[in-house]
């Protein structure tokens, strides 16, 4: 009997290990998982400038790496300088961009890629080698080697001036008051207009409070030309962050609100208890005074400020006695009695993509 049972656990041990080494076939982080080819770049070398800065410089290739288990593989670029990429801290500066799930490809807009270089040490003007390399994960990361870029960055020029955009937002074209458009770099302008319902969505780009120079459409829409009878036209009512390239002759418009949410701005539903705070009101901007406003009715309850309906951007008060809010701070303001509120909201947004949101914005909340 006891030879019977012996037998029977060594079958029953074989079996498990059997079972065992089925489940490790699943498992990928033992494996060696190579690229099968080396990375590719449209261009190893690149001189940066501030005119081609929204524009696509640099496109990053590779292959398919192929994981034991067949589910979708993400792919991130790294970017670092040789003198950082050995050693027990080897890759830990670099600079991360992430390319996404079976993607091959990541192209690079000068402005990034120039960020990158300046932040990595490269010197404005002068080549400089910078490295790349992609990481592909799933259950764990695997690396490919990495390839060398000569890159010459640029210093960001110190900028001044505006143009202007007299159109039917302003109820009828008027240069003198129209909406003035700030330079963020060398022929590069950007400003915010709000297109109220009802009015026409025309308007012009000049380049002084009067027409001795003005750009009207060229073969599209999006396209300058130089004393150009046809106006521009924006998408319909709504609030824009406008963008215009003198270097290109290229326009654009963005969908762009700042707006008020909590509890404050709308009762429960019952789809959504929170529908106060997932749905913001948006302001209007004040193109003049360049602040963004609304008159709103209030319940008692709590408000703050987020930009286009998304959290990912917000302001709140660390202090709510005060008329500062901060970037990403979880305070917000409490409104005791129900009413209509004027509410204003100020913000140096001149180029946020570049030099990223302030730490403080100003506000006032003021009951009728």
């Amino acid at each position: 009997m006891k030879k019977y049972i012996s037998k029977l656990f060594v079958l029953g041990s074989l079996l498990l290990l059997g079972v065992s080494c089925e489940n490790d076939a699943e498992l990928t982080t033992l494996k060696t998982v190579p690229f099968s080819s080396t990375i590719e770049a449209s261009s190893t070398t690149l001189v940066l400038n501030e005119e081609t800065e929204d524009e696509s410089v640099e496109l990053i290739s590779w292959p398919a790496v192929k994981f034991p288990v067949g589910t979708p593989v993400t792919y991130a670029l790294q970017i670092d300088v040789i003198p950082d990429i050995t050693g027990p801290k080897a890759w830990l500066k670099s600079k991360r961009i992430e390319a996404g799930e079976d993607v091959l490809s990541k192209a690079i807009i000068g402005r990034d890629l120039n960020k990158i270089a300046i932040d990595l040490g490269l010197l404005p003007n002068v080549p400089g080698k910078l490295v790349v390399r992609i990481e592909a994960s799933v259950d764990h990361k695997v690396y490919s080697d990495y390839i060398t870029l000569i890159v010459t960055p640029y210093e960001k020029s110190v900028v001044f001036g505006e143009i202007y955009m007299p159109g039917f937002y302003q109820g009828e074209f008027n240069v003198g008051t129209a909406a003035a458009l700030t330079a963020i770099s060398k022929g590069i302008y950007q400003g915010y207009v709000t297109l109220p319902a009802g009015n026409g969505t025309d308007f012009k780009l000049n380049t002084g409070r009067n027409w001795d120079q003005y750009y009207g459409a060229g073969n599209t829409n999006n396209d300058l030309k130089n004393a150009s009878e046809p106006n521009f036209h924006l998408p319909g009512a709504g609030s824009y962050q406008i963008k215009v390239n003198l270097n290109t002759l290229k326009w654009s418009s963005t969908p762009y609100a700042w707006g008020i949410a909590g509890d404050a701005t709308h009762a429960p539903t019952p789809e959504d208890k929170d529908y106060g705070w997932n749905n913001a009101i948006p302001m209007s901007y004040d193109h003049q005074t360049k602040t963004w406003k609304i008159t709103a009715n209030l319940l008692p309850g709590a408000v703050k400020f987020k930009l286009n309906n998304n959290w990912s951007v917000n302001y709140g008060p660390a202090d709510s006695s005060t008329n500062t809010v901060n970037l990403d701070n979880g305070g917000a303001y409490g409104i005791s009695e129900a009413g209509t509120y004027e509410i204003t909201f100020k913000i140096d947004e001149v180029d946020p993509v570049s030099n990223g949101y302030p730490a403080t914005a100003t506000c006032t909340i003021v009951k009728k």
